[in-house]
């Protein structure tokens, strides 16, 4: 797993006043919750850019309230136009606590259906899991090796390690490999020269 250290400063005027200076001077309010209450603190958007942009699971280390917490980004607030990160939410990962992740889907081995010429449409990137920091893991993986054209492979394929629970419907797709025009185009093609042959034996 992956651990971004990120600087804080202790926040201590969580006031309208004081939030729109502090994004205006270039720095993000944010806040951990854990065990003991909530800790406000501010960082900057070079600190975070690689937790935000990213398609990975990583965990943040933050000096805060006199000492290091480990957490994960419970959300963002971006704003509704210029898409800049207004406020984010960090959750303490506690050993033995439970704590809820979007953990990104891999894929193992090679379809045989896009080897026929068929292409991987991804549906779902991550699914939302439930375990401890002590099981948590950065991907999960989907063995695709048999997926043939026009199938799909779900949520109930995932290879679910120990002490770890998705919560999301295992009938939900995560990638189907779709069939390309081209190749529907020459199965209609077959169906229509097999009509005609018929039509020329019944003559």
């Amino acid at each position: 797993m992956q651990v971004v250290q990120i600087t804080t400063e202790e926040r201590n005027d969580l006031g309208k006043k004081a939030t729109k200076a502090l994004r205006a001077s270039g720095k993000i309010p944010a806040v951990v919750y854990s065990k003991n209450g909530v800790a406000h603190f501010t960082t900057t958007h070079n600190d975070v850019k690689s937790m935000v942009y990213t398609p990975d699971l990583k965990v943040a280390e933050l000096n805060v309230q006199g000492g290091v917490k480990k957490a994960l980004i419970k959300s963002i607030d971006f704003h509704p136009v210029t898409d800049a990160i207004m406020h984010i939410d960090f959750i303490e990962l506690i050993p033995n606590h439970p704590v809820k992740a979007d953990i990104p889907v891999r894929f193992k081995g090679v379809s045989p259906g896009v080897k026929s010429g068929g292409k991987l449409m991804k549906a779902l990137r991550t699914v939302k899991v439930k375990t401890t920091p002590e099981a948590l893991v950065d991907e999960l993986f989907v063995d695709i090796s048999s997926l043939q054209l026009s199938e799909a492979v779900r949520v109930r394929d995932i290879e679910t390690p120990e002490g770890l629970t998705i919560e999301v419907e295992p009938a939900t797709p995560i990638a189907v490999v779709e069939v390309p025009r081209a190749l529907k185009g020459k199965g209609a093609e077959g169906e229509e020269g097999a009509e005609e042959e018929e039509g020329a034996e019944e003559a």
